[in-house]
């Protein structure tokens, strides 16, 4: 398909949607996952729901001509099969994570991931050192969340084993996708299709191995195998569909910024999902946690500042309209020029 070149205008209103949209959907797929995972709790069997949504979506929305994904051929999933384990492992301890622990522990150690994003990005993939800005502003948000929890419940130890399992694997995810997006070629719906069906085929092996496969059954023949539950319904279901959602705001969002602006986009929305969570779960922070919450909000914001130059009237951010390894080679240009970017899972 040729590439699509915007106005610089209508390119920063277009990366600005793309961003907003991501932020969105990633904030209230915390909160929902949390909730459905209260209401359906086999972590396995709901994120296979939201993988077989996604995928399936994809393709039938193409066959009907409302989008275009790059076909599915052997030899490009055996290239993209790493990136798929790592992003099934992400999704995996993510929704483990939200089962034994709340929101707030989710958050801090999501916050984690900008300065890890950042050492990778610099370690790995050769992108310059972040500037004195932008490393305070990292150290800002890291700071800010981890005083917001630390006035909060304390950690168990499963809750812990997952968080550091969720931000090794979530880190890994962020630079690694990135690099495999600027490589292989494919269009936003094809990284769609090929990230949620090789994660669907991976899915049975997590069963076996987790041994959830007993538990689902076990409730199957308790229920007398009625597994219709309004509530639970709703809950997987607006998963389902906002883990859709997510998908294409995602790699979308990836694509028009850089990795650590990704990431930080992450942090900074969840400030809509503490929000909720004050409102909805018993567990929550005090008045000094939602202080430090403000401070990290205020490191995101002094992390836009300081990889955000003149958006509309800069030549390159024309540059930024090209294919994916144009995307690449003026990537450096993107994180001092380019609005906001992105976050997780």
């Amino acid at each position: 398909m040729p590439t699509i070149r915007f106005e610089p205008t209508k390119q920063y209103y277009a990366t600005t949607s793309l961003v907003v949209g991501y932020a969105l959907c990633s904030s209230l797929l915390a909160v929902i996952n949390k909730f459905a995972i209260t209401k359906f709790n086999y972590p396995g069997l709901l994120t296979a729901l939201q993988y077989i949504t996604s995928a399936l979506g994809v393709w039938v929305l193409g066959k009907f001509g409302f989008l275009h994904h790059d076909p599915f051929k052997l030899d490009i999933a055996n290239k993209f099969l790493p990136a798929a384990v790592v992003f099934y492992l992400a999704i995996f301890t993510n929704t483990n994570l939200l089962r034994h622990a709340n929101v707030d522990t989710f958050i801090v150690f999501r916050s984690l991931t900008p300065l890890l994003v950042a050492l990778a990005d610099t370690i790995f993939r050769r992108q310059p050192c972040p500037s004195k800005l932008t490393f305070m502003s990292l150290l800002i948000i890291l700071g800010g969340a981890v005083g917001y929890v630390a006035t909060d419940s304390a950690f168990t130890l499963t809750a812990y084993s997952w968080a550091f399992a969720y931000l090794v694997t979530i880190t890994t995810e962020m630079v690694y996708i990135k690099h495999m997006m600027m490589n292989l070629g494919l269009n936003t719906w094809g990284f769609v299709l090929y990230n949620n069906l090789l994660s669907l085929m991976m899915a049975p092996i997590f069963w076996v191995f987790t041994g959830e496969y007993n538990e689902v059954f076990a409730a199957l023949v308790a229920n007398g195998g009625n597994w219709f539950e309004p509530v639970a319904f709703t809950a997987v279901s607006l998963s389902c569909l906002f883990g859709f959602l997510i998908s294409f705001f995602g790699f979308e969002a990836r694509k028009a910024v850089s990795a650590t602006a990704f990431t930080v986009t992450g942090v900074v929305n969840k400030f809509l999902t503490v929000m909720i969570n004050v409102l909805i779960w018993d567990k929550h922070a005090t008045p000094f946690g939602l202080v430090c919450l403000l401070f990290t909000l205020s490191g995101g914001v002094l992390f836009q500042q300081s990889v955000t130059g003149p958006p509309p009237h800069d030549s390159t951010a024309s540059k930024q309209t090209g294919d994916a390894s144009d995307n690449d080679d003026h990537e450096d240009n993107q994180d001092k020029k380019m609005p906001g970017k992105h976050d997780s899972i």
